[in-house]
């Protein structure tokens, strides 16, 4: 695991923090089961030194994720989360992480929405830097 204050990587994905959002980019044919849900949540808190964020949530390296592995990011995932913007593929990315949002309603209180294009998600998560 490589770790400096601006950014943290681990065998999944890497964080880093950018004009106060937190960008958490999954890293390519990443698998998530239960074991690397748990190490993923737990590196993104403690790189963020339990201060919320808004997060851009780049999905597009996941190639599968197991039902444990998803129903744990959607209890724990969402923790410290302003809001969460998902970088997805289109047209499969796009309709998978829809129907996930829907069946696991992570956290009703933490705005969330889907993005194919990065400048796109950063201007939904500007408003929740302050």
């Amino acid at each position: 695991m490589y770790v400096s204050e601006h950014h943290i990587e681990n065998e999944y994905t890497s964080y880093r923090v950018e004009d106060g959002i937190l960008f958490h980019v999954y890293k390519p044919n990443t698998v998530i089961d239960l074991d690397a849900a748990r190490i993923i949540t737990a590196d993104r808190i403690e790189f963020q030194h339990h201060t919320a964020y808004p997060i851009l949530c780049d999905v597009r390296g996941v190639i599968e994720a197991d039902k444990a592995g998803r129903d744990y990011i959607a209890r724990r995932g969402f923790v410290l989360a302003k809001a969460v913007a998902f970088l997805v593929h289109i047209p499969i990315g796009m309709g998978l992480m829809q129907y996930f949002l829907e069946i696991h309603k992570p956290r009703p209180d933490v705005p969330t929405h889907l993005f194919t294009e990065e400048s796109r998600a950063i201007d939904f998560l500007k408003p929740y830097t302050v």
